[in-house]
């Protein structure tokens, strides 16, 4: 595969990557962006669902990625930073772009691992904050989570900065979103987990748990957190903190109770103890 240098920001084989901060507020017609080495990789490999429909790279880049990009079947664009940045309406420093293509949207059922295997599923419920979606990506990956799944209201995590951020995380970890008014608690019956909320008011502390071996971990937004009335219909768990202190960020929150629940089959992957 040869790239094709491309010197004019008007050319047409650049039009998806064209005005990105405002484009990606409303979505990319089944597209999404791609930003950085590591998470490019990750989009090339076969590890990710999603293929890319382009790369655009700066051509300085080219030569340490050539090879990773060897059978991702799609062409690649050289281009200066100056036009990259000129397309993009903002200035690209890594010179590392690509546009994917979302493909079919999976169900629920179809990422879970069917009763009695384990497994370890993390929800999010209103998380409107990418940087936040990004980082539950990335420990949901680093702690062995089979699937993510996102109610209505929560974030697309192929939003650009939730890849980033995810370190390309959502690219590579099962994930769908539910439908407008899905009920949590049904979910989890229907596919056989012990659904467990984590909120600073829980009823129970998260060390004194025994990891379910089937579990979907919740979280809620930062500030209102899970709705009352929706606690009520399940168990819900706290981080025990120094007195006088109550709150995490809810991406540094679900890491720890995910590492807490990785241990349901012994140990976390990666470790030992």
């Amino acid at each position: 595969m040869s790239p094709v240098a491309i010197e004019d920001p008007a050319d047409p084989r650049l039009a998806p990557y064209a005005a990105m901060r405002e484009r990606d507020l409303v979505g990319r017609a089944g597209r999404f962006i791609v930003e950085g080495e590591v998470t490019l990789r990750l989009l090339a490999s076969t590890r990710s669902r999603f293929r890319a429909e382009s790369v655009l790279l700066a051509p300085e880049r080219w030569p340490g990625l050539a090879a990773d990009l060897g059978g991702i079947g799609a062409p690649v664009y050289l281009a200066g930073k100056a036009v990259m940045s000129a397309v993009a309406g903002f200035p690209i420093h890594r010179g590392v772009l690509a546009v994917g293509l979302r493909g079919s949207e999976p169900d629920a059922e179809a990422l879970v691992p069917p009763a009695p295997a384990p497994a370890l599923v993390l929800g999010l419920a209103g998380l409107t904050n990418h940087d936040n979606v990004g980082g539950c990506f990335r420990n949901a990956a680093a702690f062995g989570a089979d699937a993510v799944l996102l109610d209505a209201a929560t974030c697309d995590p192929l939003y650009r900065k939730a890849i980033r951020v995810s370190a390309g995380a959502a690219l590579i970890t099962p994930f769908a979103q539910l439908a407008a008014g899905a009920d949590w608690p049904a979910l989890a019956v229907r596919l056989g987990l012990e659904l467990l909320a984590l909120s600073p008011s829980g009823a129970e502390t998260l060390d004194g748990l025994a990891p379910p071996r089937r579990t979907l971990l919740l979280l809620g937004t930062e500030g209102p957190g899970l709705a009352p009335a929706l606690m009520a219909r399940m168990r819900t768990l706290r981080i025990p903190m120094a007195p006088g202190f109550d709150s995490l960020n809810v991406a540094t929150a679900g890491a720890i109770a995910l590492h807490r629940l990785a241990s349901r089959s012994g140990s976390v992957p990666g470790e030992e103890y």
